[in-house]
């Protein structure tokens, strides 16, 4: 179970927050900032709950308790083809 993903833009998976917590003695948000746990593309729109809900389970704190760190979509919107490094053309 601790291989499962959590954050799958930054491929963090529960270990990996596991880990950290331990190791750092950390808060819910110098976890996030240390693994970068919805930090990637989708801003945490996607795992924003799960990671929150983990997080809350391993450190006893609500990160909603905390400065938050925002939800924030991308400045521009991306297609896939050119995340994918494909012209629109092709």
């Amino acid at each position: 179970m601790d291989d499962m993903i959590i954050c799958r833009c930054e491929e963090v998976s529960l270990k990996d927050i596991k880990e950290t917590a331990d190791q750092y003695e950390a808060s819910a948000r110098e976890v996030k900032l240390r693994t970068r746990a919805g930090m990637g593309y989708c801003g945490g729109r996607t795992c924003r709950p799960a990671v929150d809900k983990v997080l809350e389970d391993i450190t006893g704190e609500k990160p909603s308790d905390q400065i938050p760190l925002k939800v924030q979509p991308p400045v521009r919107p991306v297609t896939l083809a050119t995340l994918g490094g494909q012209t629109e053309d092709e």
